[in-house]
């Protein structure tokens, strides 16, 4: 398949759709018409890595075996990253470290993994944390220094200060929602750049968080979480509620690299409102 675009995958860990509600940046680019959002629904269990695996395979934890948050192993699947490399496209991430471990090698190793520069790996330009209050600001300065340097096809920047507050506070706190409008000014600061640059811009999340500051089940505050297109010549329609398994074949489209490996096609999700 043809390459279409370069996009950028903006994974902000913990953020509800409710709370989404908070994201004024967005929500303009939405309402001038300049992004489609949709309510997609996270699968079971609605777990971090679990769910990273899943927005980039499109298979269902039950199917591609991570399920937990603990166990240090790599995926098994054919997934965004691979297809990409299959391509002789360039890839990038600045992220938690669970992503390295499910694609570039596990366990992780903080000495030689935190900054990886490797034309042989999954993930060839990296920039990975351990902590969960790394600030937002140098995850996303950590992605824009990989997209500036390195012009990846497909970037994925991944926060976790939304997930950490939850966690600590509820998702009805003002310590939760803070945190989500410091990620959409965040946003405000960097989607004009990408766009001026030429890519296409998903924002979403992979599961939602409750009042107890918990999530993995099945609990519309732990399920229910937002998704943004943003610069998307091709005028896409998407339907109001998605299942997460579409998200990695609407990358893949996106990026025009072959999905045809992967069980759940974008067809059957892009319809008109």
């Amino acid at each position: 398949m043809e390459n279409k675009n370069k996009v950028i995958l903006v994974l902000l860990d913990g953020l509800n759709y409710k709370n989404s509600e908070c994201m004024g940046y967005m929500t303009a680019l939405e309402r001038d018409g300049k992004a489609k959002f949709a309510k997609v629904l996270a699968e079971m269990p609605s777990l971090s890595k679990p769910l990273y695996e899943t927005i980039l395979t499109g298979k269902k934890p039950i199917e591609h075996g991570i399920v937990t948050n603990e166990i240090p192993m790599m995926s098994k699947e054919k997934n965004i990253f691979s297809l990409c490399r299959d391509a002789q496209l360039t890839t990038g991430a600045s992220g938690y470290y669970w992503l390295s471990e499910l694609y570039n090698s596990a366990p992780f190793n903080k000495l030689k993994d935190t900054n990886t520069h490797d034309e042989t790996k999954a993930i060839q330009h990296g920039r990975f944390y351990t902590l969960d209050y790394y600030p937002d600001e140098a995850v996303f300065l950590d992605g824009e220094h990989i997209r500036e340097k390195y012009n990846p096809d497909f970037l994925v920047i991944h926060s976790m200060n939304i997930d950490d507050m939850g966690h600590k506070y509820g998702s009805d706190s003002k310590e939760y929602r803070y945190k989500i409008r410091v990620a959409d000014n965040l946003l405000s600061v960097f989607v004009p750049r990408w766009i001026e640059a030429g890519y296409v811009v998903i924002v979403t999340s992979d599961h939602g968080m409750n009042i107890d500051g918990m999530h993995g089940g099945k609990n519309d505050l732990e399920s229910e979480v937002p998704f943004w297109i943003i610069n998307d010549d091709e005028k896409t329609k998407l339907s109001h509620r998605l299942e997460q398994v579409y998200v990695a074949s609407i990358i893949g489209t996106l990026l025009g690299i072959d999905t045809s490996e992967m069980k759940n096609k974008v067809e059957s999700i892009y319809r008109g409102y």
